[in-house]
């Protein structure tokens, strides 16, 4: 029960490797939001564990206020946040993708980023302790073409982690991040492109351990970083990727 006592919200925490992380923290003891644009799935997951559900689009301020505020009222604070949403392009030449696109790219994998601390380190700060997890990727720590926007994005959402670490230190909050490789998640096919025996061959062959990463993967490295056991940890980008960055 590493967790005992504590609040958490987990974004796009109703599938993948949200789900993977809400689950592991109900099961250390924490009461968990479940906060995800599919309100059906994030209900089933919040009934699964005892938690809360609320439907939010992440790039929006307004859908993020209201997010904080029913956390607040619900949830009587937020120890943790886990800024997990996060979308990508299909792949392609990177002048190929639309600025449709390049710009929901960036809403929901950065800008969700912003909007949560603007509205989530004022409670945190007040409190003097807080664990902040942004679940970055591989991608943006050893790209690979024709995903170039969404590597950048991951690129960006590292860096910001190192930055809010530093700046946000002396209030007694740490921030971390995970990179997971490719999972068993909704988002599989769309960095596969195409979905077929040989092109999961092709990934497989990059990932030394010889396997996806799984929801189970990331719950156990996120309850790590946001415990008190990570009291000393910060501004760090875990490779949760089974030796891919190697």
């Amino acid at each position: 029960m590493r967790l005992a006592g504590k609040t958490a919200i987990v974004t796009g925490g109703a599938s993948g490797f949200g789900a993977g992380i809400v689950r592991k923290f109900a099961q250390e003891g924490a009461k968990v939001m479940v906060a995800d644009l599919n309100m059906d799935l994030a209900r089933d997951v919040a009934a699964e564990v005892g938690g809360i559900a609320v439907q939010v689009d992440v790039s929006r301020d307004a859908d993020v206020a209201a997010m904080v505020a029913t956390a607040k009222a619900q949830l009587g604070g937020i120890d943790i946040l886990v800024n997990n949403a996060g979308i990508t392009h299909l792949p392609k030449p990177m002048e190929e993708v639309s600025e449709e696109e390049f710009d929901r790219v960036f809403a929901v994998n950065c800008k969700s980023v912003y909007l949560t601390a603007k509205h989530i380190m004022p409670v945190m700060k007040a409190a003097g302790k807080g664990a902040v997890l942004n679940v970055a990727s591989t991608a943006g720590l050893s790209p690979r073409p024709n995903l170039n926007w969404y590597n950048s994005s991951k690129g960006w959402m590292i860096t910001a982690t190192k930055t809010m670490a530093v700046e946000l230190a002396p209030a007694g909050i740490r921030v971390n991040a995970i990179c997971p490789v490719a999972g068993e998640t909704p988002l599989l096919a769309s960095f596969m492109g195409e979905d077929t025996p040989e092109v999961r061959a092709k990934f497989l062959s990059t990932i030394p351990i010889g396997r996806f990463s799984t929801p189970e993967d990331m719950g156990n490295a996120a309850c790590f970083l946001c415990s008190d056991e990570a009291g000393m940890v910060t501004g760090v980008a875990m490779e949760v990727d089974g030796g891919r960055c190697i």
